[in-house]
């Protein structure tokens, strides 16, 4: 992790999904080992998450948290997307899909920044790839793209109608 508080967040995060979800993939030895070694290493984790409210916020580290979809409220990718829409926070997308006019919908109907398409979810290209999230993970492109220098641009159009005032410029030049 970038410093001491970024790796004291992610553990925070840890020891919940550790107590509150299904484990897929840890290595604790490791990650004692991390601790002792390494200074704010965190290996890489995976939880099964019963459902989109235990995500609580964003977690920037090595774990990954799945949500299963297929049954119950969570019957159709679209309720998927929705659910995820709904929690306000919107970075990045992974979707594993064969089928590319779901693919194209989902992404139409998500709320993020960046969606990846069965390939990983990291890896956009500075000053290519614009990355930047939606809602509460950003206001759009951070890392460059074609057309980054325009995100800081505010384009503004003042029209004064003279006439109204007379057409007498020197009415114009006087200050109130």
């Amino acid at each position: 992790m970038i410093d001491r508080e970024a790796f004291d967040a992610i553990q925070k995060h840890l020891q919940r999904l550790n107590s509150t979800s299904k484990v897929l993939a840890t290595n604790k030895e490791r990650a004692q080992a991390a601790i002792h070694t390494i200074a704010n290493s965190v290996p890489p984790a995976a939880f099964e998450v019963g459902s989109l409210a235990e995500v609580r916020e964003e977690i920037f580290g090595p774990v990954l948290q799945i949500v299963r979809w297929g049954s119950g409220a969570l019957k159709t990718p679209e309720a998927v997307i929705a659910q995820v829409n709904a929690l306000g926070y919107g970075l990045t997308l992974g979707l594993q899909t064969r089928i590319d006019s779901r693919a194209q919908a989902l992404a139409a109907a998500a709320h993020v920044g960046n969606i990846y398409v069965n390939r990983n979810m990291i890896g956009a290209v500075v000053g290519v790839q614009p990355f930047g999230g939606e809602g509460l993970s950003g206001t759009g492109p951070k890392a460059g793209g074609p057309h980054y220098l325009y995100r800081f641009c505010a384009e503004q159009t003042l029209t004064v109608n003279t006439t109204a005032a007379g057409g007498n410029a020197a009415l114009l030049a006087t200050t109130l």
